[in-house]
């Protein structure tokens, strides 16, 4: 596999900016394997900045020079430089991630790493249908590297974002975020004997629920828009 580091123009907050991508995806890209697997991936440095990778929770057993933190486990990577991460998932399975390891530059440069079950050995739940990543994170407008190190230079501290996110995009509640779909639930109370009482977390909105429903108990919050980030591409 390859990761290819570069830079990308994104907007969020009213404002494009320049971030680290990985394969040119904000999130990078999702990695996916079985326990037992033997990762070789190959980084390609193609920004200005030096980077690492660290691969979040992974135990490298004998394996220490491929963990990722950089003037630890290894020298950065330079422009125009890359360098092979070996390793193997021994003993593993769940939801990881990678990130940059140096600096600021894991604010953008991340992604999720999914460890399924060895072949044959089965889930410890039934098997899902699908599965989608879910990334939270933070956005800030201004230059990260700038505001790392500047608190390192004064040793006050460092910016709060300016946003959350997940899976790379900050919720509705954010100036100029993108709308996500809205979803109409019709509830329907089938019943003989017993009320029925029903109540759904309720978002920043305008309730819009039909004078009859209050008759089966239901709150203003029985209806609502719901947001939903896209899923990472595979």
């Amino acid at each position: 596999m390859w990761l290819q580091i570069q830079m990308q123009n994104v907007a969020r907050l009213c404002e494009t900016k320049s971030i680290l991508t990985v394969n040119g995806q904000f999130p990078g890209t999702k990695i996916i394997a079985r326990e037992g697997d033997r990762f070789v991936i190959k980084v390609v440095n193609h920004v200005q900045y030096i980077v690492t990778i660290h691969w979040h929770g992974v135990r490298q057993l004998r394996s220490g020079w491929a963990d990722g933190p950089a003037y630890i486990a290894q020298c950065p990577i330079q422009t125009g430089q890359s360098y092979a991460y070996n390793f193997t998932i021994t003993g593993q399975r769940g939801t990881l991630f990678w990130h940059a390891h140096i600096s600021w530059l894991r604010v953008t440069l991340y992604g999720p790493i999914v460890i399924l079950p060895k072949k044959g050995v089965a889930y410890p739940f039934p098997q899902p249908f699908k599965e989608v990543p879910i990334l939270f994170g933070e956005w800030l407008k201004a230059d990260t590297e700038k505001i790392i190190n500047q608190a390192l230079q004064t040793g006050g501290i460092p910016n709060v974002s300016d946003a959350y996110t997940i899976n790379g995009r900050p919720g509705l509640l954010y100036n100029c975020s993108a709308k996500g779909k809205y979803y109409r639930s019709r509830v329907q109370a089938v019943k003989v004997a017993n009320n029925v009482f029903i109540r759904v977390g309720c978002l920043h909105h305008t309730p819009q629920v039909q004078p009859f429903s209050w008759r089966l108990g239901l709150t203003p919050q029985a209806l609502l828009p719901l947001t939903i980030p896209p899923p990472l591409e595979s």
